[in-house]
């Protein structure tokens, strides 16, 4: 089955400043009923990977001189496959750690709270906001059932609302789960009501840039990117940029680490190092990668990398022309705005947990980590359609997109095909599968494919930080 670009590619694709001919170019093929959930997803991704894949038609036309834009195919199962990559990933048939046993739903005195503690010091601050510092040697198998029936008895008595900035304060994660209703009257849901579903403006001056050189034919070919992002929805967009060509190399702090298995799924395509940007001689590593990058992402909470000297403004003035993407999970305003955030956690509050509930009353999910694949694929195409603009009209480009205005935009902007197969059975996963540095990776194939473009990337994930700090070509191996 083949139809046309649907409303919602439209909407998103005036947003990002295109060309609205442009969307007829988009095909979607796919057997319907893939990534089913109350709430329209399977709409959703389609249409953040038909904008991406647009977005990378468009640039590979306009750096061949022009003619006919390649035909935009957007095939549904490749989609949902795509959409839970990390989950189809097995590195010498091992599949990846997702969630950890304290990340999870609790029964509260008042409704439900849901925690975030994947990585150790999350772990740690989730304990300390609960009043149950962590004993020496509790972690894992049945010290984790033990802990749990403890923080299950605590949550029993407390208000969710009260958990959660008792947790926050102590830097942890967690968030009340929230009805539509109580979100949209909440102080961050009604400011994130005010957004549009992204930003992409030219904030400053800068020269007009024409990248040169890498792999023929590729739309993002000597775009160099810089990287700093972690975890899924900003990896997913760098990953997308390696996919297209771009010179990727993800920057990473030596603290707090980040997961091997996590940057085994988004690795695709990059290298990656490590840099301590408070040592003079790391410092001055980035800075001279900053000096000739093209794009630089970030991930980080808003104002995190502000005392480095890495704000948009900063950025702008430092290395005029460049495309900048910066992500959050609730957005850069409102009294959420420099709070943590991951995809679980939007879910829950936003209202979607509770949108999706089973009949038993228990908060439920989608059936993937849409928000965080979703935006992703947005924010590659923010920074594509920037790079386009850039190459004639030149200017330093910001591109904001946050998880909470994606879930706002899922909840009420994107609408249902009215063609869709309700009950259709899962289309078989679209994978591939080689052999690297770390072993044998069977992974999920690329969702973004137009006429000529790349069916895999150009080389596999390798260990997190074990590049040098440079770009390929200036002495790096």
């Amino acid at each position: 089955m083949i139809k046309r670009a649907t409303e919602a590619t439209d909407h998103v694709w005036a947003l990002l400043g295109g060309d609205p001919a442009l969307t007829s170019a988009v095909e979607y093929r796919g057997p319907g009923g893939t990534l089913q959930a109350r709430l329209p997803v399977r709409e959703m991704a389609r249409t953040t990977v038909a904008v991406c894949a647009l977005a990378a038609a468009e640039l590979a036309t306009a750096r061949r001189g022009g003619g006919t834009l390649p035909a935009v195919r957007v095939d549904d199962a490749a989609v949902a496959t795509a959409f839970v990559s990390e989950r189809h990933l097995r590195l010498d048939g091992r599949a990846a750690t997702t969630f950890a046993p304290l990340s999870r739903f609790w029964r509260t005195a008042d409704g439900w709270l849901r925690t975030h503690a994947n990585y150790p010091h999350h772990r740690e601050r989730l304990l300390a906001g609960l009043g149950m510092p962590q004993q020496r040697g509790g972690t894992g198998g049945t010290g984790d059932d033990v802990l749990a029936e403890r923080i299950g008895a605590r949550l029993a008595g407390c208000r969710a609302a009260e958990a959660e900035e008792a947790v926050h304060a102590a830097g942890g994660l967690a968030v009340a789960v929230r009805t539509p209703h109580e979100w949209a009257v909440h102080p961050q849901g009604a400011a994130v009501a005010q957004r549009p579903l992204l930003g992409l403006e030219r904030i400053a001056p800068g020269p007009v840039r024409a990248p040169a050189g890498g792999p023929a034919g590729l739309p993002a070919a000597g775009l160099r990117v810089l990287d700093l992002t972690r975890v899924i929805a900003g990896p997913v967009a760098t990953r997308t940029l390696a996919l297209l060509g771009a010179q990727v190399l993800r920057v990473d702090p030596p603290f707090p680490p980040e997961s091997q298995d996590a940057h085994n799924d988004t690795g695709f395509g990059k290298r990656s190092t490590t840099l301590d940007l408070g040592r003079a001689g790391d410092r001055a590593a980035f800075d001279a990668l900053l000096d000739t990058a093209d794009v630089v992402v970030t991930g980080y909470r808003p104002g995190a990398l502000d005392r480095h000297g890495l704000s948009p403004q900063a950025l702008a003035e430092r290395r005029p022309g460049l495309v900048i993407g910066q992500l959050s999970a609730w957005g850069t305003y409102g009294p959420w705005g420099a709070r943590r955030g991951f995809d679980s956690l939007v879910q829950a509050a936003c209202g979607i947990a509770a949108a999706e509930a089973g009949a038993d009353g228990l908060p439920g999910v989608l059936p993937a980590q849409a928000l965080d694949h979703g935006t992703g694929y947005l924010l590659a195409a923010a920074v594509l359609r920037a790079v386009t603009e850039q190459r004639t009209a030149g200017g330093t480009h910001l591109a904001r997109l946050a998880l909470a205005q994606t879930a706002a935009w899922l909840a009420k902007d994107v609408g249902r095909d009215a063609g869709r197969a309700p009950g259709a059975d899962e289309a078989a996963p679209r994978l591939a599968e080689r052999t690297g540095d770390l072993g044998r990776l069977t992974y999920a194939r690329p969702a973004v494919s137009f006429e000529g473009s790349p069916d895999d990337w150009a080389r596999p994930p390798g260990r997190l930080g074990a590049d040098a700090p440079r770009w390929a070509g200036a002495g790096a191996a």
